[in-house]
């Protein structure tokens, strides 16, 4: 579809959905039962990656015939952007042979997504992005390892922006773990191929400037951010092919994403698989000896308040606010209110959800049914 097309397409969106939701989205979806509503329907193709941040939607959408494409469209007046510039020399994304999986974060105005390569000497996932004010594309960096696993791992990518008064907080981040032979000339020689993890850190993102280290920031395995609040795995060793893997015995890191600054330590009674942050609380799913369960605890002093146990099958990413959490275990998603530590069924997905999130209180995915992508939403409460 073209840009005019697409832009008529949500305009026609905003009319029948999107401004009737912005206008009254809570008392809109109380009234329909809180059954799923979708705010946007691809007329072709699928949807590969999915995020939000307040009144942006943002996806990834793959093609064989023209270029892949990032779109971001708004919830406030059904305005919509194609990234990046096709214009520009050199887009990676637009003829890349896409392979999952593809990461993507929204924060504001710019859009981060990731896009693996498996087939290469070096696998690495490379890590792209554009904004409304210059779409066109940047390429940050080439995150790759060797395919016994020596080099560069990616660590994950999130983002967030919070407008507080005229302070508008935006974040962009990637993390990163580097990997090394403990004795590489022993390994050649027929010996131990033992590995370790030799370095790495949380990466921000800003326009068109190279990646800058966040300080005091050190190699990741999963990141997720608030604001100006980061919250990070660290690596704690190196597994099977060199992967880097987290461990109980390493509390999770929060910092301040400007200066480094350590903001709490959390001690994880397992060990953490996925994080979500939220301003005032950081939630973790943990590998225990007595299986997964989902812990919350206070993100400015790193105290526990409580912990459940989830099934087993329970996928490895979560979502947040102050109030609740949010976890899947194959196309049911659930609830999680902290007050009471119980969790209830809110919704079964037709197609695997991708990208489940929380904005506020509307919580939102994307599916594809039929070869055809859509983005679906309700809007959830700490009731329960």
């Amino acid at each position: 579809m073209t840009s005019m097309g697409m832009l008529i397409a949500a305009i026609a969106l905003a009319a029948s959905l999107v401004q009737p939701l912005a206008a009254s989205p809570a008392r809109r979806l109380a009234t329909a039962g809180q059954v799923p509503q979708t705010l946007y329907a691809s007329p072709s193709g699928t949807i590969q990656a999915f995020a939000q941040d307040g009144p942006l939607l943002a996806w990834f959408a793959p093609s064989t015939k023209v270029c892949n494409t990032v779109w971001v469209l708004s919830l406030d007046n059904g305005g919509s952007v194609r990234l990046p510039d096709e214009t520009a020399a050199r887009n990676v994304t637009c003829r890349w042979d896409v392979a999952p999986p593809v990461n993507l974060a929204l924060a504001g105005v710019d859009v981060l997504w990731t896009l693996r390569e498996k087939q290469a000497t070096l696998p690495f996932d490379y890590v792209l992005g554009a904004g409304f004010k210059d779409p066109r594309e940047r390429r940050f960096q080439e995150v790759a390892h060797a395919k016994r696993g020596a080099g560069l791992w990616l660590g994950g990518i999130a983002g967030d922006s919070v407008r507080t008064g005229a302070h508008n907080a935006s974040t962009l981040v990637y993390g990163t773990a580097a990997v090394q032979y403990v004795d590489e000339i022993d390994c050649l020689s027929g010996g131990s191929c033992q590995m370790k993890v030799a370095g790495g850190g949380v990466f921000r993102v800003v326009g068109r400037k190279p990646p800058s280290q966040i300080p005091n920031t050190h190699a990741a395995v999963a990141v997720s951010v608030s604001g100006s609040t980061l919250a990070y795995v660290p690596a704690a060793g190196a597994g099977v092919r060199g992967r880097p893997v987290a461990a109980a015995d390493l509390p999770v890191e929060i910092v301040d994403v400007d200066t480094g600054a350590s903001i709490a330590h959390v001690s994880p009674e397992g060990t953490p698989v996925a994080i979500a942050l939220a301003p005032h609380v950081l939630v973790t799913l943990e590998r225990t000896t007595d299986g997964l369960k989902l812990a919350w605890y206070s993100a400015t002093t790193g105290t526990g308040s409580g912990s459940v146990t989830v099934p087993a099958g329970t996928a490895p990413e979560l979502a947040v606010n102050d109030q609740i959490a949010v976890f899947r275990t194959g196309r049911f998603l659930h609830v999680l209110t902290f007050a009471t530590g119980h969790s209830r069924t809110v919704a079964q997905t037709v197609g695997q959800p991708i990208g489940v999130s929380l904005e506020g209180s509307r919580l939102a995915w994307a599916e594809n049914v039929r070869g055809r992508g859509r983005i679906r939403a309700l809007f959830v409460s700490g009731r329960g």
